[in-house]
Parts: structure tokens; C-alpha cells; sequence
């Protein structure tokens, strides 16, 4: 795979069970904060899983749409969409209701030196949504950083572990829960709480950014010796099926591989197919952020995309000089600046 058409192809094309879980979906979507990362894949395989199914359903969706290009692709792939900024009250209310929302807004990178408005984004309008939203169901996009530390061996965090977040990014995230969690229970508003962690396609993501640093001959710092990883179009398909798992109190839900991968493992793979000596620098510490999606397995089933596939798709896009989105993850992390 070397274009982004390849890939988006890949991206958005939805599984025979996800055709089969959309047709169960009543009533119409709402996609808010459909302008980032993950929202144009998920809106495009949405509505091709909506026309497999031969079921007539709206997808709309709001965001900035800072990218013109952007929001006239999506408009044009027939997803209706609204130029708004969320934090605008009237923008908000001013949107159509729908039975389903799909919640992806929020703010990571950059956080630090603009906490203010990371904390206004992540855990003020998540209130002003869960009012406007009151009577749907919200799939509500959070995040595995809300855990403590795991120890490498646990299998990582199950959905009952006491969160613990470190930094004021993974804070205000446990706050955008804790608000929402408080209008499930105030409304009976039925949520599911998608902590995600790490999503990939290959233009962004942990895979990629290993790869990078081997190809380019560069140090690997392994003090956060080990990841999960998940297929972006997987995460995107667990998250429109996740609409039937809403409940009131908000259910949680762990999303990402089944896999605890060590850093130093990968970028040796990677090695072996660039034909490069990976650099390392520090030692893995004996505690990682890891997700136990173990419920999510037995909900939707194992992802699609191994990582084996995962890796091959990324070597080759690399050596390809594919296109990236210049949003590095930040895995490395362990204090928590963003």
C-alpha cells in the first residue's frame, strides 16, 4: 500500500458484521468533532456500512473544517456537514438532534503553555453537549491515558481499574468522563465511555513513528518500553457498533490490540526490513500505559488488521515516502506533558 487512496479504500471498508450492527442502529447519527484524525474514515465507512445494509440513515456530522478540501470531500461523499465551533453555545444548540452521537472533539497536542483551553475543550463543553444530547445515545471518544502506570506484565488496565491520570492532558480527559458520567446519571442518558489507545493508519501513529526513527538512523528511547496499538478502521467499526452498548450509568470500554508490544521488539522488525541497526537509548521501565480490551473482544471480536499486516503495510508505505500528518503520538510520555 502506497496512496492515500489505497488506504482510505482500506480505511473505509466496512466488515460484514458491521453492516450487520448498523442496520440495528436506530435513528440518525451525529458526528461532532468530525474534522480530526479519526472522524472523515469513520463518517466514510459509517456510510458505506448504512448503503451495504440498503438502510436509509442521515450522517451528519460539525467540526471547524479548517480544511475546506476537507469538508467538501466528506459533503460530496454524502455525509452533511456543519461549520461550527462547539464551544460556541449557539452554534451548538443550533445543531440538529440526532438519536446517535458519535463525540470525538477534544485537544491534546499542544496543551502545554495552553492548559486553559485543553481544560475547556476536554471537560467544559462535554456539559454542554451531554444538555443538547440528552436524549440520544453518546459513544463518547476518551482515552487509555486516564490509567495509572501498568505493570508490563499485568496484561494492562482493565475497565475497573481506579483511574489515576498523569499530566493535565490525561486529567482533563478523566474530567471530560467524569462530566459526562454526571449527566448519564442526572438525564438517564445512555453513554458509552471509548477509551482508545493507540489508534494507527499509516500516515500517523506509534508503528509509523518507530519506523521513521529506525530508517532515519535515529535513538528509540525505551522508557516506555511497551505499547498497544489498534487499526484505525478497526477502532472506527468498534466505535459505531459501541451506539448498542450504551447504557445509563455510562458504560466503559477498553479499545486497542490484544497484543503488549515491546519497543525494542518492533523497531528490530523494522530493522530487519530497512536493513538498519535500530539506535536505542534508556532502559524499558518495569510499568507502561497499557489497555486490557479483553471485553471488547468478546463484544465485537478480534480486530481485522494484525500487526504483523500492520508492520508489512507500514514498512512499505515508508519506503514509498508516503504522506504523514505530522500528529506524533507522544507515547514515550511518562510525565505527562503534551
Amino acid at each position: 500500500m502506497k496512496t492515500v487512496e489505497e488506504l482510505e479504500l482500506k480505511l473505509s471498508k466496512p466488515s460484514e458484521r458491521l453492516i450487520v450492527d448498523v442496520a440495528k442502529i436506530h435513528g440518525d447519527i451525529m458526528i461532532l468533532g468530525l474534522g480530526g484524525k479519526m472522524g472523515p474514515s469513520l463518517a466514510k465507512l459509517l456510510k458505506k456500512a448504512i448503503d451495504k445494509a440498503g438502510i436509509s440513515k442521515r450522517i451528519m456530522g460539525a467540526s471547524r473544517f479548517s480544511n475546506e478540501t476537507m469538508y467538501n470531500e466528506l459533503t460530496n461523499f454524502g455525509i452533511e456537514c456543519h461549520k461550527v465551533d462547539l464551544l460556541n453555545d449557539a452554534a451548538l444548540n443550533g445543531l440538529p438532534d440526532a438519536e446517535n452521537v458519535i463525540y470525538m472533539a477534544g485537544n491534546k497536542f499542544g496543551t502545554a503553555g495552553n492548559e486553559h483551553f485543553t481544560w475547556a475543550m476536554n471537560a467544559y463543553l462535554p456539559g454542554r453537549v451531554a444538555e443538547k444530547y440528552k436524549h440520544s445515545n453518546i459513544v463518547v471518544f476518551s482515552t487509555g491515558n486516564i490509567y495509572p502506570f501498568m505493570p508490563i506484565g499485568s496484561g494492562g488496565a482493565q475497565e475497573n481499574v481506579r483511574p489515576s491520570p498523569i499530566g493535565e492532558y490525561a486529567q482533563s480527559c478523566l474530567g471530560r468522563e467524569r462530566v459526562f458520567e454526571h449527566f448519564s446519571v442526572k438525564n438517564g442518558t445512555k453513554m458509552l465511555l471509548y477509551r482508545l489507545n493507540y489508534a494507527l493508519d499509516l500516515r500517523y501513529g506509534v508503528l509509523l513513528e518507530v519506523a521513521k526513527k529506525v530508517i532515519s538512523e535515529k535513538p528509540i528511547n525505551l522508557s516506555m518500553g511497551y505499547v498497544n496499538v489498534i487499526w484505525q478502521g478497526d477502532a472506527n467499526e468498534y466505535a459505531i457498533r459501541s451506539l448498542l452498548h450504551c447504557e445509563s450509568p455510562a458504560n466503559k470500554l477498553n479499545i486497542t490490540g490484544p497484543e503488549t508490544i515491546s519497543v525494542q521488539w518492533l523497531a528490530e522488525q523494522f530493522g530487519k526490513h530497512f536493513e538498519k541497526k535500530p539506535i536505542f537509548e534508556n532502559k524499558p521501565a518495569e510499568t507502561a500505559l497499557l489497555n486490557n480490551a479483553s471485553r471488547s473482544f468478546e463484544l465485537f471480536g478480534q480486530p481485522f488488521v494484525s500487526l504483523n499486516e500492520m508492520i508489512m503495510m507500514t514498512v512499505e508505505w515508508v519506503k514509498s515516502g508516503g504522506k504523514e500528518i505530522g500528529k506524533p503520538t507522544h507515547f514515550q510520555e511518562r510525565k505527562g506533558d503534551f
